[in-house]
């Protein structure tokens, strides 16, 4: 369900006004929550109300949305290998309320596949819940069919409407929350002014320039501009098959205050519940990828022993920032993995494959950055380079931002800076050798004077036969300068 079918199915708007804004999308361009807010048919502050409700708790097995059978063959694989027998710690598992629980436990004790074992050793107000043998058997045969235990899968229907609600677009990176990002960078005004509106966009940005000047390094600070949380699924469900989606390496949850005061002391209390608890609340995800990038990883990765599914990297990083690293190093041509990805850069759809064949359609909601040492043409054809909206070169530090640089490296390592140091560095190397600035050249120093010091048992200082010891393990001198 799209978001404009949302409104639409609330009675916020009527369908009508729904082809209307559509139809002024196409002429005007933007996002449809804007078109709507143009058109009065809501305001701004009920539509982010509405874009950040979090994802409906189910009260009832229906309102999950998903096959009863298959809800219950989850709690019969769950019973059978975890071996938990009361309703709080079912609930706990696969992360549906205890009403629903208790409504799958009934139904499963009318079919015999269960019975009550009486009230729990350390509570005798909770009772205790035991397969029969008739359970084992269906138990067993679920197994067979897949062994994933864990919290219940949300349906890819739910999954795509919350994507919508949570898309990267709607949130705006401000000028002011970009220069906070990027604060402990020294970077040129231009790149900060142009990063903005790409940032803003949700369109793929090609970085590229000398190596060394920060490109990663500005991907990665990216990241915390972006404040809004996303609500990320432990797994779905698509066509019957179960893939898992979060990460707790990628994403990293965003608690609310409720979660963080929470009180799980007893079993009996009910918890308090903000949103569906098959979903985890983060932030936005991050993901960084290199030279071991292939193919394969954007496909769904199918074991065929426990027979369920790892989400691809791609979508992994939906709602936040995918960056491809060293672009042109990875293990598959650039041709092919932009080929790969020409639709979903450009519609914003990816579509993936089941072992079964079904194929399913998948919002491609990210912001994909490519960040590269070689000249774009040389990865790129013309086709390729026009579905990259943004393009930045980063240059090399200029001498005013090198001096800067290093004096913040030496601030932070503890290592006095001075007028003097910094001139003989630049004279006696880069500008005598021609060496080109680079923006990592002073950290670098900074750890090789601190390891030299170190070793030779020194209070930690830069004096000028480290800094020519520096450079000389930076760059190839073609002649080794006399030092003092």
């Amino acid at each position: 369900m799209a978001i404009g079918e949302l409104l639409r199915a609330k009675g916020i708007i009527t369908g009508d006004q729904l082809e209307k804004v559509l139809h002024q999308q196409k002429i005007a361009g933007g996002r449809l929550g804007d078109n709507l807010v143009a058109l009065k048919y809501i305001s701004r502050e009920n539509l982010e109300a509405i874009l950040q409700e979090p994802p409906h708790i189910p009260k009832t097995a229906a309102e999950t949305e998903l096959d009863g059978n298959f809800l219950l063959n989850c709690l019969l694989r769950t019973m059978y290998v975890s071996a938990l027998q009361t309703i709080p710690e079912l609930s706990e598992q696969i992360k549906l309320t205890r009403g629903v629980v208790e409504e799958l436990l009934t139904f499963a004790k009318k079919e015999a596949l269960i019975e009550i074992r009486g009230p729990s050793e350390k509570n005798h107000n909770i009772m205790r819940y035991a397969l029969t043998n008739a359970g084992k058997e269906r138990a067993n045969e679920a197994l067979r069919r897949c062994e994933y235990i864990g919290p219940v899968p949300v349906p890819l229907e739910a999954y795509q409407l919350q994507v919508q609600k949570q898309t990267i677009t709607n949130e705006v990176v401000s000028i002011e929350k970009l220069k906070n990002a990027l604060c402990h960078l020294v970077l040129s005004e231009d790149i900060v002014r142009r990063l903005g509106p790409a940032s803003n966009s949700g369109r793929a940005i090609l970085i590229y320039g000398a190596a060394g000047n920060g490109k990663t390094a500005i991907a990665e600070a990216l990241v915390s501009a972006f404040e809004q949380p996303v609500y990320i699924p432990y797994c779905l469900e698509a066509d019957g098959q179960i893939i898992k989606i979060f990460d707790p390496s990628v994403h990293i949850p965003f608690a609310t205050e409720t979660e963080e005061h929470k009180d799980n002391s007893h079993p009996m209390f009910l918890p308090h519940l903000a949103y569906d608890p098959r979903w985890v609340r983060c932030r936005r995800p991050y993901i960084i990828s290199g030279g071991e990038l292939t193919l394969e990883m954007l496909d769904l990765d199918f074991d065929s022993n426990s027979k369920y599914y790892e989400a691809p990297l791609q979508m992994k990083a939906i709602g936040g920032i995918f960056v491809i690293d060293d672009f042109g190093r990875q293990r598959v041509r650039p041709h092919e993995l932009l080929n790969r990805w020409i639709f979903p850069l450009e519609r914003k759809v990816d579509y993936l494959t089941l072992h079964t064949g079904k194929k399913f359609a998948l919002l491609f909601d990210q912001l994909v950055i490519f960040a590269t040492n070689f000249p774009p043409e040389e990865l790129m054809d013309p086709a390729q380079l026009r579905r990259v909206h943004y393009k930045m070169k980063i240059s090399p530090p200029t001498a005013d931002e090198y001096k800067e640089i290093f004096q913040r490296v030496c601030d932070s390592y503890g290592l006095e800076f001075s007028e003097e140091i910094i001139a003989y560095l630049l004279n006696s190397f880069y500008i005598k050798h021609k060496i080109p600035f680079a923006g990592f050249h002073p950290k670098f120093i900074a750890e090789h004077v601190i390891a030299s010091c170190n070793y030779m048992g020194t209070q930690p200082r830069i004096t000028r036969q480290l800094l020519a010891d520096s450079i000389e393990n930076i760059v190839v001198l073609p002649n080794s300068p006399s030092h003092e």
